[in-house]
């Protein structure tokens, strides 16, 4: 079968440590990096029956670069119409490390190999989980990344948001989280809207960070965001609003909640009013 470039692409960013300069161990004795896989799963599903473009889309799922310690799975989607790559990320480090921010600068060469094989076009969502989702944050300002799903993610307070002028970003986290802080979340969309974000915050009841309790919520709203904001699916009407709003906006006006204004996790065969695809 012709391999065809995609159409677009997600790079899956997993947790870690804070500070870790050991590499992650292999395949799933990397909890962190396995607790995303069915995200990675859902997310291709939903790419196959959504479509993209003139035919039903396709996925790949791959890991990230040979430089980054693993190898690389297929290049680009195949099948009939245009693809959605899904690539998840492998990191040269388990942790953070302080300054070094080791995972950002493994979120960027993957951007980078993604630009020398499918080109300057490929709009790219990223999707980060806990110190993950950090990376995705800081990694925004590449060229190629339309938006970031932060699901769970650690904001500490001095973290740059410039970098997301122009991005769309919408954080996930559990009002129940012990680990990582739902206020720094909330926090970080206010900043990042003032600095020419458009952001959202969705808050998920009941649930934890490990993203274990009401897992398929969290699989559903996930893949509706990622796909909404490829423009490879409908994204929930209150998220498109929230993103709408001006800089000036008070962070809890762009904060929702799952179970009330998106109808308990609404996603691929479960949705809400819905906005046309993101262009």
């Amino acid at each position: 079968m012709v391999q065809r470039p995609p159409s677009a692409a997600v790079l899956v960013l997993h947790g870690g440590r804070e500070t870790g300069t050991e590499p992650p161990p292999p395949g799933l004795l990397n909890l962190p990096g396995t607790r995303m896989r069915p995200f990675v799963r859902a997310l291709g599903r939903a790419a196959r029956t959504a479509g993209t473009g003139a035919g039903p889309a396709s996925a790949s799922a791959s890991s990230a670069g040979p430089a980054l310690g693993s190898s690389a799975g297929p290049a680009f989607a195949t099948g009939a119409g245009s693809g959605v790559l899904v690539r998840q990320v492998r990191y040269g480090h388990r942790g953070w490390n302080g300054d070094r921010a080791d995972p950002f600068h493994d979120a960027v060469a993957a951007l980078d190999a993604l630009r020398d094989e499918a080109g300057d076009e490929l709009p790219v969502v990223l999707l980060g989980h806990s110190m993950g989702a950090r990376a995705a944050l800081r990694a925004a300002g590449h060229p190629l990344v339309r938006g970031v799903v932060g699901l769970a993610p650690w904001c500490p307070p001095g973290d740059p948001v410039t970098q997301l002028a122009d991005r769309d970003v919408v954080l996930v986290h559990s009002n129940r989280d012990r680990l990582t802080s739902p206020q720094a979340s909330q926090s970080l969309t206010a900043r990042a809207r003032r600095a020419g974000a458009r952001t959202c915050m969705i808050t998920v009841r009941g649930g934890d960070h490990a993203m274990i309790r009401r897992a398929p919520a969290w699989h559903r709203v996930t893949t509706a965001l990622v796909l909404g904001l490829l423009g490879s699916g409908s994204l929930p009407a209150p998220v498109g609003a929230a993103l709408a709003l001006p800089a000036t906006a008070e962070a809890t006006e762009g904060t929702l909640d799952l179970d009330l204004d998106l109808g308990a996790g609404a996603g691929p065969g479960r949705p809400p009013t819905a906005v046309p695809p993101r262009r």
